[in-house]
């Protein structure tokens, strides 16, 4: 058990994220990602006669299994896997994000950023409802999010992955380094 309990090194859990990709495409030609199943849950709960939801999403609900296995999994790790050990975040990270006013952590998240309580602030309102609105419209601009794209898109050799991948990079650098020391001073 405490082998599942410890943090797994790049070298084992990448190769295994890759094994998805040939493993989905010869049990059933399917490709990975997890941004489409928004639109199939769309598909299934609104049946408002509106094209972009007008297609047979039954042929698709394996990945909304595939999606319902990610929250129970999250869940289960959480609640009954937790090794009770501190999340190592390089210390120079750490400093920065103190500079930066970023005191307390929960787990891997900035509980400074977000919780329930910072929510209701305009920093909290920032990154949550803007930052995950602003991360919907892009995966859906893109075609696709970052598994889809990094993982099966370029494995599968498709230029337009690559360039959304190495978009995705440049954004989170571009984030990272000029618009988030801004941002955390509201």
């Amino acid at each position: 058990m405490d082998l599942i309990k410890q943090p797994w090194p790049w070298y084992v859990a990448g190769p295994l994220i890759g094994l998805v990709v040939p493993v989905l495409l010869i049990i059933g030609n399917r490709t990975f990602g997890v941004s489409s199943s928004l639109r199939h849950i769309c598909a299934a709960c609104l049946p408002a006669g509106i094209p972009f939801f007008k297609y047979d999403w039954k042929k698709e609900s394996w990945n909304l299994l595939f999606v319902a296995g990610i929250v129970v999994g999250g869940f289960i790790a959480v609640y009954f896997l937790d090794g009770n050990h501190a999340v190592n975040i390089n210390p120079h990270t750490h400093n920065l994000l103190q500079q930066q006013g970023i005191k307390s952590f929960a787990g891997l998240l900035p509980a400074d950023i977000f919780s329930f309580k910072q929510l209701l602030t305009l920093r909290g309102f920032v990154f949550v409802v803007i930052g995950g609105f602003m991360v919907g419209f892009g995966t859906r601009y893109a075609g696709g999010c970052t598994s889809g794209h990094a993982i099966m898109g370029i494995s599968n050799l498709q230029w337009p992955s690559l360039i959304a991948t190495c978009c995705f990079m440049a954004g989170g650098f571009i984030m990272t380094w000029f618009i988030l020391p801004y941002l955390l001073q509201l």
